[in-house]
């Protein structure tokens, strides 16, 4: 069973976390050829894939300039709409 993900809790601890706009690391575990579907998340941005060991995963970690907390959540809601994606 799925966790509600508290969304007001999450932004208060983002923006206790410093200044915006910031860096913020975005980590995702994806099924192999769903790393497509997280960059299309940031079109603007290099994004670093590396591979699982056994080849049925890919992590990715992108790093943008986000503007705001509620810019952060934003796209958490739009990745998790792809199919087996994990946060991290």
């Amino acid at each position: 069973m799925k966790k509600d993900f508290n969304t007001a809790s999450f932004k208060e601890k983002l923006e206790a976390s410093g200044q915006f706009p910031m860096l913020y690391m975005f980590k995702f575990i994806v099924p192999n050829g769903k790393e497509q579907e997280v960059a299309a998340l940031f079109p603007k941005n290099e994004i670093a894939i590396k591979a699982s060991s056994g080849g049925k995963y890919v992590s990715t970690t992108i790093k943008p300039l986000m503007d705001s907390a509620d810019q952060i959540i934003a796209i958490y809601e739009r990745a998790s709409k792809i199919e087996g994606l994990l946060s991290l």
